[in-house]
């Protein structure tokens, strides 16, 4: 069976590394092809909130994360910081839709600036330009003037900026349903059906 369409994933060295986990975890079981980037700051955080060490290697995180998630064949592919060769430096190869999650405000500055220092930052980049979907899941409190005005200038081209703020009012037990919260947000602007958490008002009488 064909994969449904392909996404782009940056993970940065923001706090939420679950949210990052659970997003992926969630393309893969819909049947998703996903491009993954990981910063180095992005690694470290991973290694200090959840049990994955990484490697620094492309070849070899993608292998991790297939095995880790029971992906397909080719279903991750993970791209290295400097690879200016990957389909996601060019508008002509530019994916459905680009997600950073959890995105630092050192990336949202980079991005609004149009500052393309990495290939996660060009990848941005292209989105913009093209036209496509770019989704910023940006994780820092409190925000300064600086933050606001990066994500209103970003929010007048068009980047939906969705910060990784979970709400309480579907009956929270346990961190995973904070997180599965916000990636249902996600999923929800990427047009990817899902269950993780019942609609507003679902069931009231």
């Amino acid at each position: 069976m064909p994969f449904k369409d392909t996404i782009a994933l940056a993970i940065t060295g923001a706090s939420g590394a679950a949210y990052a986990l659970r997003l992926l975890e969630c393309l893969v079981q819909a049947q998703w092809r996903i491009w993954l980037l990981v910063s180095q700051p992005g690694r470290v955080v991973l290694s200090m909130e959840t049990d994955l060490r990484l490697s620094g290697r492309p070849a070899e995180m993608t292998r991790q994360l297939t095995a880790r998630f029971d992906a397909r064949p080719g279903q991750i592919e993970v791209f290295g910081a400097t690879q200016w060769t990957a389909p996601l430096a060019s508008g002509s190869s530019a994916p459905g839709a680009m997600v950073v999650c959890p995105c630092t405000t050192g990336t949202l500055a980079a991005v609004a600036t149009g500052v393309s220092r990495s290939l996660l930052e060009r990848a941005a980049d292209v989105m913009i330009k093209e036209g496509r979907r770019l989704i910023l899941v940006v994780r820092e409190t409190p925000l300064s003037a600086i933050h606001l005005e990066h994500m209103l200038r970003l929010a007048q081209m068009g980047v939906v900026i969705l910060p990784a703020s979970p709400g309480f009012y579907h009956g929270v037990r346990r961190v995973e349903d904070l997180v599965d919260f916000v990636v249902a947000r996600i999923l929800d602007r990427l047009g990817i059906e899902h269950d993780l958490v019942a609609r507003w008002g679902a069931g009231s009488p």
